[in-house]
């Protein structure tokens, strides 16, 4: 009751801090930050403070799946979005923070790490409720609450290619984990069902897509994305909110693919259903690599991240392959690891992404505007952006063994000191990087693998057991961790 009470005093100071802020002067104010490829006018709030707040206390606004109208413009607002700032620092972890997912009422926060464990953090009063080992023998990549089940199903995937369930009771405890599937090679991205709660979509370097059901003991592996009979690596999958048959995938190629899980048939464009690229990057010469795949609140449009390029938006509802997409988002970097990208807003109204600069930036989507940029890593790089499902609040980690959460609690706007200097910094080091495209990738490879298997011989020598939390699986493991060692491309949480 006490994490409640906290929750609403803050959404009360929210309220108190606009109070005094009249009808559409950020629409006045907001400077017009060149950040995409056709910003023309400045961006426009439609909040309205004093109108907003009396129609709330008349009792106006219609509720929509138990979320008030007011709530939703809240949210989607440049003035909060503008006056996030950070509201606790979770500390626990003691390795790279690499993934983060709110449950369905908000109430809690997974996060999975290098270090093996995955912490419930209760965020509102900034501790960790409780904690567990995964079951992974390598960096956790992705973590995420199964929805409708109270919480007591959380799965999880890593680089030793495993996807993991762990079955955690009300009580605040762990009681145990259990192997669902082995990629043959790092698995980096899981994808859940809005109208399931037992079924789920798994990626990994492999280029296989599996479906997982926890009700069968095998999963289901529904395609394997292939370009010119040529498998491509996968590093992101994010199934569509209204069509959950419908999924996206993301990997070392510059395609965005969408498949649909009901009719995928290899022979008739190898399953794939519709095919996204930057006009700009077909047929070049550039080595961009889709780091992270998301669909909107709505399933209309998807938002694709590239490595050392921008992040493009296409729309959805064209059909088979299209080049052309409907915005362009730069100022960020995107180069030294597998960078996430998100949309904000209960309408995706903005878009957000880390940095290699230790930063995050926030655009607002259709001006493509940067409304505000914050840093969140000391470390100096930002990989994983988790928006609050109800409220406006942003979840951020990255090279830094801790977790940071934002709110919209500065007294006033965000005035983007020093944004022209930092985009200026992380463009001239883009173009600036040292070109690897003489190193020979597979030869890498293979002396990271020989080293990986003559260190974890020698750690089996000394009768170390790295793996004993999860024994009751282990010949199984065993064949999933050989097929999942490093194939390459851009690294989780570190440099690539």
């Amino acid at each position: 009751m006490a994490c409640f009470v906290k929750m609403t005093r803050i959404l009360s100071n929210l309220m108190m801090s606009l109070s005094g802020v009249k009808p559409h002067d950020d629409a006045k104010n907001t400077p017009c930050t060149e950040s995409g490829s056709a910003c023309s006018k400045p961006v426009r709030d439609t909040w309205n403070s004093v109108f907003e707040v009396r129609g709330r206390e008349l009792g106006c606004g219609r509720r929509r799946n138990g979320v008030s109208a007011f709530t939703r413009k809240v949210r989607g607002s440049v003035n909060f979005a503008r006056r996030l700032t950070r509201y606790a620092t979770l500390n626990g972890h003691s390795g790279c923070v690499n993934a983060l997912h709110f449950n369905e009422s908000g109430t809690l926060l997974a996060s999975g790490s290098d270090d093996l464990d995955i912490h419930i953090w209760n965020w509102i009063e900034s501790k960790s409720s409780y904690s567990f080992n995964s079951g992974h023998r390598s960096n956790v990549f992705q973590c995420k609450f199964m929805p409708f089940t109270g919480d007591c199903h959380l799965v999880s995937c890593a680089r030793d290619g495993m996807v993991r369930l762990a079955e955690l009771s009300s009580t605040g405890t762990c009681r145990g984990t259990k192997r669902l599937a082995s990629h043959h090679g790092a698995a980096h991205k899981l994808a859940l069902l809005s109208d399931s709660s037992h079924v789920f979509y798994s990626c990994g370097e492999d280029a296989a897509t599996y479906e997982l059901d926890l009700r069968q003991e095998k999963p289901n592996k529904i395609c394997v994305t292939k370009e010119n009979n040529r498998k491509v690596e996968l590093y992101s999958i994010h199934a569509n909110p209204f069509k959950s048959h419908e999924f996206v995938v993301g990997g070392r190629d510059c395609y965005v693919r969408v498949y649909d899980a009901r009719n995928i048939k290899e022979n008739v464009n190898k399953g794939i259903v519709k095919k996204f690229c930057p006009k700009l990057l077909v047929g070049t010469e550039s080595k961009a690599n889709v780091t992270c795949a998301v669909y909107n609140f709505d399933g209309t449009e998807i938002l694709a991240s590239y490595n050392d390029e921008d992040i493009y938006l296409f729309d959805n509802t064209q059909q088979e392959i299209s080049n052309h997409h409907l915005h362009q988002y730069t100022g960020h970097r995107n180069s030294a690891t597998v960078k996430g990208v998100n949309f904000y807003g209960p309408k995706s109204e903005f878009v957000v992404s880390g940095s290699d600069c230790g930063n995050v930036f926030l655009w607002e989507k259709d001006s493509e505007q940067i409304v505000n940029y914050f840093a969140a890593d000391e470390e100096g790089v930002v990989n994983v952006l988790e928006p609050h499902p109800h409220l406006a609040v942003l979840a951020v980690s990255g090279l830094d063994h801790s977790v940071k959460v934002f709110m919209p609690l500065s007294e006033v706007p965000s005035a983007l000191d020093g944004l022209d200097e930092v985009k200026r910094k992380n463009c001239n080091e883009r173009e600036t990087a040292p070109d690897e495209s003489d190193i020979d990738s597979d030869l890498f490879r293979l002396i990271m693998n020989r080293w990986r298997r003559s260190a974890r011989r020698q750690l089996r020598d000394s009768n170390e057991d790295p793996g004993s939390s999860s024994s009751e699986d282990s010949d199984e493991i065993e064949e999933g961790e050989e097929g999942g060692e490093d194939r390459g491309g851009p690294a989780q949480c570190t440099q690539s």
